[in-house]
Order: structure tokens, then sequence, then C-alpha cells
């Protein structure tokens, strides 16, 4: 799973729909996912990941066909390491799938936006839902982490942590760039860091033409519909009510894992992702609560 592009939420439109887009969006990312899990033996995680972020970025230049003028090399640093924090937190996503269910994945991995509301909101209260996320980690181990790889889990925190400096880096180009132009920059650097390892896993795989179609086909369904949905969505929506939906995305992660990959998952197991769903939306709005009171005047 990775997140869609940031943006200002609206309020035109109904909500209904702009919902069933958010749902559509997080179904469709996480068929990607396990698509991209079948994929492995053939091109290998790094090889999946040069592929998505390939595609990706080909589809979003051709969308946003973005300026490359009138930017300071302050703005082109951003963008940098925008897209090696792109490179980064695909690669360990993946590399995690490779190791863990998706569900499992997924989850730990959403500890990172999680950990970032937390810390925003600058609430005692929003510590609750530290402790409530850290209850739902620990139910993930089943009753026993022995049954989850370390090193899989190790690369889930690691996106996680990736996926924090995500936010930050997408809102800083977001202001430096206009509408997707820096994120179609980003994901192209991103493609370019991937390249080296993902040609040396994929191998021999990449002159296969099914194979590269298949690495498509993950891109569109991982991040150009994702993306196109949420841009939509967010015109209409509240941004702590996005932001809520998204917190959904262990739960589609899960049922994506059983009925495409086979990924039975325990009771104590789906009570921890449970947990950090209901952790991640006390957070969201705990945060969002903050930032109201933080923009209300002092009488």
């Amino acid at each position: 799973m990775t997140p869609g592009p940031g943006a200002a939420a609206g309020s035109r439109g109904g909500t209904t729909p702009a919902i069933l887009l958010v749902i559509a969006g997080l179904a469709c990312q996480e068929v990607g996912a396990s698509l991209a899990v079948l994929l492995f033996p053939q091109v290998g995680p790094l090889g999946m990941v040069m592929l998505r972020l390939v595609f990706s970025a080909l589809v979003l230049l051709l969308i946003a066909r973005p300026r490359v003028r009138g930017h300071s090399r302050r703005d082109w640093t951003s963008v940098a390491l925008f897209g090696l924090v792109l490179a980064l937190m695909n690669s360990l996503f993946y590399l995690a799938l490779e190791r863990l269910p998706l569900g499992v994945t997924v989850t730990i991995e959403v500890l990172g936006p999680l950990v970032l509301s937390i810390v925003a909101a600058r609430r005692a209260s929003a510590w609750l839902w530290a402790l409530l996320a850290l209850a739902g980690v620990v139910a993930l181990g089943g009753g026993g982490w022995d049954r989850l790889d370390p090193l899989g889990v190790l690369f889930a925190l690691g996106a996680a942590g990736s996926w924090a400096f995500y936010i930050l880096a997408s809102a800083r180009v977001g202001r430096a760039f206009p509408k997707l132009d820096g994120l179609a920059l980003a994901m192209a650097v991103g493609a370019v860091i991937s390249l080296p390892l993902g040609i040396v896993d994929a191998g021999a795989a990449l002159f296969s033409i099914q194979i590269v179609a298949l690495g498509a086909a993950v891109a569109v369904l991982s991040s150009t519909i994702p993306y196109a949905f949420e841009l939509i969505a967010l015109r209409r929506l509240p941004a702590a009510a996005f932001a809520i939906l998204m917190s959904l995305a262990p739960a589609t992660a899960s049922l994506a894992g059983f009925i495409f990959l086979g990924q039975h998952m325990t009771w104590l197991e789906l009570a921890g992702i449970a947990l950090v769903i209901a952790a991640s939306i006390g957070a969201v709005r705990s945060s969002a609560r903050a930032a109201r009171e933080a923009a209300e005047p002092i009488a």
C-alpha cells in the first residue's frame, strides 16, 4: 500500500459518491498489491517496485505535463528527496510483503501516519490512541511474534517511517509545484532510483511482454486509479473524514489477502487490525479537533 497525493478538502457535491470513490480506490490499491505478490516469483519485490514506479511515472507525466522551468534549486531538492522517499517506501513495503501477509504489512505500515497524527494533535488524550495502537500491534502477533518473520516486520516498520516522511515531503513539494506536477516529477526520480536494483532483481523476466504488462496493471491499480479517485473525493469530503476512510486500509488489505492470496488470519490478528484502525480513527479526530481549536480566535 502506498498513499495518494495530499490536497485540501472541499465540501462541494454529495458525500456518498465521494465515500464510494475512496473505498473503490482502497480496493484497487490492495488488488494491485495482491497482484504484485503473485508476480514476486518472476520479478522479485525490487523488480516489482521498479515496474510500478516506472509505469506510474509515465502515466503521471503524461497527465500532468509538468513545467520544469521557473523553480528554485530548493524546489528541485525537495522533489529529489520526495522521489527518494517514494523509492524507499515502496521498496520496504514490497520487501515486507514478500515475508508477511498483506493485512499485517499494511497494518504495521499505517503506524507511520498514525504516530504523525498523534504528534500533530499535541493533546494528552492522543496518547490513548498510541496505547490502543500498541495493543493492536501486540495482538497482531497472534499470541506469539515468532509466527511473523522478524525481517519482514522490520521492513514494514521501515515502510511506516517512510510513509510519515512521505506525508511531510508531499506537503512541501505540493506548496512548490501546482496540481500533480511535483508528484509526477518525484515519481520519475523514484523510478530512476529504483532501476539498478530492480533490473538486477527482475533479470530476464523484463523481456516478457506479459510480465511487463502485468507490472503496468499493478501501477494503474496501485497508483493511477487510487490517486484519481482520491483527488475527486477530496473535493467533496472534509480532510478528517477522508483520513478516517483511509484508516480502513488494513481491513481492505486483509480482505484482499484472504480472497486473492489465500492468507488466513487468526481472530487475535483480526482484533489487532481492528484496534489499529480504531486508534487511527481516534488519532485523526483528535488531530482535527486540535487544529480547529488552534484556528479559533482567542476571546
